[in-house]
């Protein structure tokens, strides 16, 4: 057995630590690290003479408490760190682990044993120190910055009892194409090495500045403190020293093997958690090893930097999470066993191939329509042919199958020629929607790492300034870009495309596409997708609206006109901004509509409502044009049925539908509204709170998650009539994963193969489905929980009320109702920011307020407050932006100045 010195007082710590050889325990009074689990062991290092280490170990304390080991975890720091840095890791750890977090040698407490010791050296040094602390049976290794090829060094040598990886902003490769790490190369540097890392404590003390937010002066003093002399930090400039940047440098070779010998860990469980904002291993390295490792999980934290699990402690109960399922799956089943029973549920659903169907190759596939210009065509034969040619040319010009390839072009003949090209080649369709702004776009496309970008000028330059490092292709809207790679494909003789992109782009367990939510109620969140998935959502699409081949539709919501060529219907862009759905008028509605004789409109809530508002515009001509559509589709928010009489007063012939789904999931359920509302009317249907969106399409199962009274979604899904709760949904076109969003991704997938919608609602006895608002909106009153939907309907009924927010202002599980109403007459003029009446007060007058509450009855209404416009989502321009409401109610209720309100930049359209 290792032997173990707890005997030394702190002053002697403290004298120990200024000496030639400093082992031994840590000083006392180091912030937040538990004594009991310190110790110093002696053991071999990699030449065999026999040294002190300072460990973190839970073994002897598993022990003493009688619990057998289920499973180690090995923790490795980096430089300048030491086993501190796992000290939250250790307190966490549950029943039956073991942790282990060394000190390397030279580093933290443990030895100072004398001359530098090159990564080779370092990874031999941990495998005779675990097998002096008798590691056995399942073990995961965690680390962070050099400790990552020191931890997979060891890992690759002891494959037989690794069961795991997690890593934590590490590199293994440089990248050549990219530059090294400027602090570390600075640091490097002949001139400042010594000064720098040894002789004063700038790098140990810069290392601690990186984090974000700032930690504690007492936290910072707890990294510094086994370095507090230049004879201490000797170690800390030999490890800069030995990163090997030069090919000729000694641990090249080292590296080199490690980074080669992890993309062999197919079959190892992985994580990554990361903080993206790292100046030293950032997202780059992250995107490296997520391309040696493919099959690993991440977790991104795109405000942390270096020290991730200091600037975002919460990741520490990520990892343990990770670690507990990894385990658990292990013991219950064999390796590559599936465990959740769900691998064949949907092998047998139609689904579409996501290729141009040519069928019919001299009928017209897209139509462009921009202003007076003519509109732009191309024929089904033309556009595969365009497409096939394009894919070549990507091919030469670097994408390969897999790569993530960011397209940035606005919908028309460019974007769908170049999302059919990128999936016949094999790559992965990454798609954000301009409309997010400048700051969220950027931040959700730097979130997918795409491998190239493809885009119009301003956003390469939009790209470029968000620090978007990614070759460029640049492809403007009728230019002839475009044509240039199409010629360039056209030179590639025999297959030469074929072989690897055929075979990549027939696999349907193969990513095709990161598509962004909203933001909505949060930031952006990448939603990814198999060729499977999609081809299931476009058969369910073709099925449930019977969308049949030589049928015309008008996409004004931009994904769904990508779709059109898979299906073989002609697909009509119409002359408006995509990134602003209510910039869609009735005469260039009807100009699409008449362009490919439609027969179909998909449009959302926003865009119909300003069809109706400029329908005055229309002349005799456009108007029977608009007679000519079968069907309507909205989708994006609630749609009000008299907005739907409206509108079918316009599109006469046309049925309405408004599926019901989210960018995870699509459709999910549809029905025509009006029909109900009139079955409602004369009795045969009985109404219900919120919202219908009808019965769930074929192959989908609803579940509902109960709430409890602090308005908390059970485990357990029921079906039962007027259950009110979590809508928890599953289909075979439900999303693969939210990406790289590992605990967003667990969270949602409860029970697992389900997809917890973040909507509240209830099923009705006819199995219909009412939606009642959004989770994070459900107002926790000491009463119990209230959505807001069924509220809000009730108040739309008062005279004077043209809409409403209903919001919860106050302390969860004791919040307050208020009631914030858009009147019908306005008070004042509109405030640019806020959107509260100037020259009138925020308050309803009494008589308002009285019909609000006596509507509301029995919930309680506390405040009736009033603005000119309420803020919604930037994408569809419909759904409230609740959050921002209710931080406005907040401060105007508590007497402050009015300030600040919603960060969404758009009204709602009236």
């Amino acid at each position: 057995m290792p032997s173990t010195d707890r005997s030394m007082t702190g002053d002697q710590r403290i004298a120990a630590a200024d000496t030639h050889d400093p082992v031994g325990l840590p000083v006392s009074g180091v912030p937040g690290l538990d004594p009991t689990a310190s110790r110093v062991v002696t053991a071999p290092d990699a030449s065999g003479h026999r040294r002190s280490w300072h460990v973190l170990d839970t073994g002897p304390l598993l022990a003493e408490r009688g619990e057998d080991v289920a499973a180690t975890l090995l923790c490795v720091h980096g430089n300048p760190t030491w086993s501190y840095l796992w000290r939250r890791v250790v307190d966490q750890a549950p029943a039956g682990w073991r942790v282990i977090a060394v000190d390397q040698l030279g580093m933290g407490f443990s030895e100072r044993a004398g001359g530098p010791r090159d990564l080779a050296t370092r990874i031999e040094d941990l495998a005779r120190l675990t097998r002096e602390l008798d590691v056995q049976g399942p073990t995961y290794i965690l680390a962070h910055d050099w400790g990552g090829p020191v931890s997979l060094g060891w890992a690759l040598q002891h494959r037989a009892q690794l069961a795991g990886v997690v890593l934590t902003n590490t590199a293994v490769h440089q990248p050549a194409e990219q530059p090294s790490p400027s602090l570390i190369r600075l640091a490097r540097s002949p001139h400042l090495l010594d000064r720098v890392c040894r002789d004063t404590p700038l790098f140990v003390s810069g290392t601690t500045a990186l984090s974000l937010p700032g930690i504690s002066r007492e936290t910072r003093k707890g990294f510094a403190a086994p370095y507090r002399t230049a004879g201490r930090r000797a170690a800390v400039a030999a490890f800069v020293q030995d990163v090997p940047f030069e090919p000729d440098h000694p641990s090249r070779p080292t590296l080199d093997h490690v980074a080669d010998g992890v993309r062999g860990l197919t079959d190892v469980p992985a994580l990554f958690v990361w903080g993206t904002r790292d100046p030293v291993f950032g997202q780059r390295y992250l995107e490296d090893l997520l391309r040696r490792m493919p099959h690993a999980d991440a977790q991104r934290y795109p405000d942390a930097s270096h020290l991730v699990l200091e600037d975002r402690p919460a990741g520490v109960e990520v990892i343990w999470r990770w670690l507990g399922q990894q385990l658990a799956s292990r013991s219950c089943s064999e390796p590559g066993e599936s465990t959740d029973g769900s691998a064949d549920d949907h092998a047998d659903v139609p689904r579409v191939d996501i290729e141009v169907d040519t069928s019919d190759p001299e009928r017209t596939a897209v139509v462009e329509l921009a202003g007076d210009s003519e509109p732009r065509t191309i024929t089904f034969g033309a556009l595969a042919e365009r497409v096939d040619a394009v894919a070549r040319g990507l091919a030469l010009r670097g994408v390969r199958p897999g790569d993530r390839v960011a397209v940035m072009v606005p919908p028309g003949i460019e974007l769908t020629t170049l999302v059919y090209a990128l999936w016949r080649l094999g790559a992965v369709v990454v798609i954000a929607d301009a409309g997010l702004g400048l700051r969220r776009l950027g931040a959700a496309l730097r979130s997918a790492g795409p491998r190239h970008i493809i885009g119009i000028r301003s956003a390469l330059v939009l790209a470029a300034a968000s620090r978007i490092r990614a070759p460029r292709i640049r492809v403007e809207t009728g230019g002839t870009e475009l044509d240039a790679l199409a010629v360039l494909g056209r030179g590639l003789h025999g297959d030469h495309l074929g072989s690897t992109s055929s075979q990549a782009a027939g696999s349907g367990s193969k990513e095709a596409a990161v598509l962004f939510t909203s933001g909505a109620t949060g930031s952006p969140k990448g939603v990814v997708y198999t060729r499977d998935q999609l081809g299931a959502q476009v058969a369910l699409l073709r099925d449930t609206f019977d969308l049949t081949p030589g049928e015309s539709l008008v996409a004004a919501f931009a994904p769904f006109a990508l779709y059109g060529p898979a299906l073989g219907l002609t697909s009509a862009v119409p002359d408006m901004d995509v990134t602003a759905p209510d910039t869609l008028t009735a005469s260039a509605l009807a100009d699409a509509v008449g362009a490919v004789g439609a027969t179909a409109v998909f449009a959302s809530p926003a865009a119909l409502r300003n069809v109706v508002a400029t329908a005055d515009d229309l002349d005799a001509t456009r108007r029977q044009v608009l007679s000519g559509p079968c069907l309507l589709l909205s989708a994006g928010a609630p749609v009000p049925v008299a907005l739907l009489h409206q509108v079918r007063g316009l599109l006469t012939s046309a049925e309405t539908q408004t599926p019901y789904g989210m960018t995870e999931v699509l459709p999910l359920a549809t029905h025509d509204p009006t029909v109900l509302a009139a079955e409602i009317a004369d009795g045969s249907a009985s109404p219900h709170a919120g919202v219908c969106v009808g019965h769930p399409v074929r192959g989908v199962e609803v579940g509902i998650a109960e709430l409890d009274a602090h308005g908390i979604p059970g485990q357990e899904l029921v079906t039962t009539p007027g259950v009110v709760g979590e809508i928890v949904v599953r289909g075979p076109h439900v999303k693969e994963r939210y990406d790289r969003l590992w605990s967003t991704q667990d969270e949602s997938d409860r029970p697992v193969g389900w997809h917890r919608t973040g909507d509240v609602g209830h099923l009705d006895e006819s199995g219909r489905l009412w939606v009642e608002g959004r989770l994070a909106h459900v107002v926790t009153t000491a009463e119990g929980p209230v959505t807001p939907y069924a509220v809000e309907d009730r108040l739309r009924t008062v005279p004077g009320v043209e809409d409403v927010a209903v919001v919860g202002v106050g302390p969860e599980a004791t919040q307050q109702v208020a009631a914030i109403i858009v009147p019908t007459e306005r008070l004042g003029r509109i405030a640019r920011v806020t959107g509260a009446p100037r020259g009138g007060d925020v308050l309803a007058d009494p008589e308002l307020a009285a019909g609000v509450r006596a509507a509301a009855f029995p919930v309680p209404v506390s405040a009736v407050l009033l603005r000119d416009w309420l803020p919604v989502d930037v994408r569809h321009a419909s759904k409230v932006d609740r959050g921002a409401l209710s931080d406005w109610a907040h401060t105007v209720l508590h007497g402050e100045k009015v300030s600040g309100g919603s960060s969404a930049p758009r009204r709602r359209s009236r």
